[in-house]
């Protein structure tokens, strides 16, 4: 008889443990009736001139990547360095490596692993494609790809693009290519000045 006793009193104490506050927390759905404000509504409406959290896109050719005839753009919003390109490197072996690979031939290990068949950057099409095509994929998604809307910020994509383009143009790039000054080290076996890069496309 004790042992059910004891048994009893551990599963109400067990029971009294289980609460469900957080379960069950009171809360309005969206657009839920309330009888908390004059107007029924269990929302305030928006101050004026309020902008959403990230929303506040004034400048459009940096958050499209499209111009006033809403066509993807040809050039950066801002100028391409060797430390942007630096850190486009960095976040395209994060965000895209996986998939595109470390060399964009569209077969990173996720794609090893069973995903679906990732694009290569190096075809013809997207070697001529504007840069805000770019922009507008990495933003939006486009097929089996996913939006990277949330996890990339908007200066990041362009940096992105740039190590794209960078990785585009490694595969047909030719010492004529190179400034005279940056060969001339080459040749000589030492490492190039860190310069400001132009990339137009």
């Amino acid at each position: 008889m004790g042992r059910w006793t004891a048994a009893l009193g551990m599963l109400l104490l067990a029971a009294a443990g289980c609460r469900q506050d957080m379960h069950d927390a009171p809360r309005y759905d969206p657009l839920e009736a309330s009888n908390l404000f004059s107007n029924g509504s269990s929302a305030r409406p928006l101050m004026p001139g309020a902008v959403p959290r990230g929303q506040l896109n004034d400048d459009a050719f940096l958050h499209t990547g499209k111009g006033p005839d809403g066509l993807p753009v040809t050039a950066f919003p801002f100028a391409i360095t060797h430390a942007e390109l630096d850190r486009g490197q960095d976040r395209y072996n994060v965000f895209c490596a996986p998939c595109h690979g470390r060399t964009g031939e569209g077969n990173g290990m996720v794609v090893q692993r069973g995903y679906r068949q990732a694009q290569s950057i190096h075809i013809d099409r997207l070697k001529v494609a504007p840069v805000g095509y770019f922009y507008d994929v990495i933003a939006n998604g486009f097929g089996v790809m996913p939006d990277y809307r949330t996890q990339i910020p908007v200066e990041d994509r362009w940096r992105i693009i740039a190590y794209v383009r960078a990785l585009q143009l490694s595969r047909t790039a030719t010492t004529a290519d190179m400034p005279a000054d940056a060969l001339a080290q080459l040749l000589k076996g030492q490492p190039a000045a860190k310069a400001p890069v132009e990339i137009h496309r």
